[in-house]
């Protein structure tokens, strides 16, 4: 059993993954080739890893990247929880803005590095079915701009221009992966036309399938002068802690709107009672691919300044109903012998394997208790007790 992020967007910011091995076999196969794929992958990850961790990380900062403040204090140190690859992960916190990031931060090799076979690759069919599975939670984030949206009326396709009552004309998806937020929002606005941004191929994936109409691949901050003023919304869901300047996709989503446009964020809340009571444990930390987590003040503040109007932000909505059952797995998995990955120097044995399964069947009542428990906590004590793992935040080009 796997317990992923149930939310992410595919990484949007890394640098193109390494090719696949000669004849390797799709992700998606059968056992028997899967275990022939993660064969093929082995001597490749022997040779990353051969020199050590030392190239996959940047120098460690002395000050905030958010406030230039040089009071930080460790908040979190951690390993690889999902995928367990090798190495330690540390998050400071700010102690003047209360940003939290991570330092030192992965350099552009440890991005291609720790994201490699988690969205694509041997992750492929487990990512993409958690992905193609969230329509409900899909429609929910388009529909919290329905009370929003009455300013920025346009017709698909032609900016600027008033049409139908009720629905913007053009929306851009930022981190959209294959595209399957977009697919689910037309069914909220039909008469709406959905573009989609990817830093990976999902993007032009998703424009071959029909889920965008356009599909941009590419750099937020690059592609943004491209499209200045051209949208009616821009929707961020899940993007900016993948970001390795989030203040700069800010400015760019500024660009791409058009003035009266509306912004759509959403991102891991570490002020959440869950980040402390589950420590390391808690899924949004999702190390090493979480860089930044940033207090809603702190949003809201910068987005101000460029020239936003904050309409709305939500706490208890956005959240996803998971963390008791991904800390149960984290707690369950870490007491079984690893599975088979092709970063480990050497396939388990069949005794390690048998325990494995053996841990993992015993653990099922404790899963279905905590996600019985993720699931019954009614909306308004998860609001009154701080629990939620996201917050929302609604906003408008002035």
């Amino acid at each position: 059993m796997r317990v992923g992020p149930t939310d992410e967007p595919e990484p949007t910011h890394q640098p193109a993954a390494a090719p696949e091995p000669a004849g390797a076999p799709a992700a998606t196969a059968t056992a028997p080739r899967r275990a022939e794929a993660i064969a093929l992958r082995r001597p490749i990850y022997e040779a990353d890893l051969k020199d050590g961790l030392e190239r996959f990380f940047e120098p460690r900062r002395t000050v905030c990247p958010w406030c230039a403040s040089d009071r930080l204090r460790e908040r979190l140190h951690t390993t690889d929880l999902l995928q367990h690859k090798p190495g330690d992960f540390r998050l400071d916190r700010c102690l003047d803005c209360g940003h939290i990031f991570q330092n030192p931060r992965l350099s552009s090799e440890g991005l291609e590095f720790y994201y490699r076979d988690f969205y694509d690759g041997l992750g492929e069919k487990s990512s993409g079915g958690i992905f193609a599975g969230r329509g409900a939670t899909y429609r929910r984030r388009a529909q919290a701009l329905l009370p929003h949206v009455s300013g920025v009326l346009g017709v698909p396709g032609v900016p600027g221009v008033s049409g139908s009552a009720g629905a913007p004309g053009t929306w851009l998806d930022v981190g959209t992966g294959h595209g399957h937020f977009c697919e689910a929002a037309r069914e909220v606005f039909p008469d709406t036309a959905f573009d989609g941004l990817d830093f990976t191929d999902g993007a032009e994936l998703a424009e071959r399938a029909g889920r965008v109409r356009y599909g941009y691949r590419g750099s937020f901050v690059d592609v943004a002068s491209s499209v200045a003023e051209t949208y009616d919304v821009v929707s961020m869901f899940h993007y900016l802690e993948h970001s390795v300047e989030p203040a700069l996709e800010l400015e760019a989503a500024h660009k791409a709107l058009r003035p009266g446009g509306l912004l759509l964020i959403e991102v891991p809340d570490a002020a959440s009672r869950y980040s402390r009571l589950l420590g390391r444990r808690w899924l949004p930390w999702l190390q090493p691919q979480h860089l930044h987590f940033t207090p809603v003040q702190n949003l809201r503040t910068r987005l101000t300044a460029l020239g936003f109007t904050v309409l709305a932000e939500q706490h208890a909505e956005p959240h996803d109903r998971v963390d008791l059952l991904a800390a149960t797995w984290f707690v369950l998995d870490a007491l079984a012998p690893r599975d088979e990955a092709p970063w480990l120097p050497q396939r388990p044995g069949r005794v390690k394997r048998t325990a494995r399964v053996v841990i993992v069947t015993l653990g099922v009542p404790a899963l279905v208790a905590a996600t019985i428990l993720d699931r019954i906590i009614p909306k308004a004590l998860i609001r009154r007790l701080r629990l939620s793992n996201a917050y929302r935040v609604v906003a408008r080009r002035e």
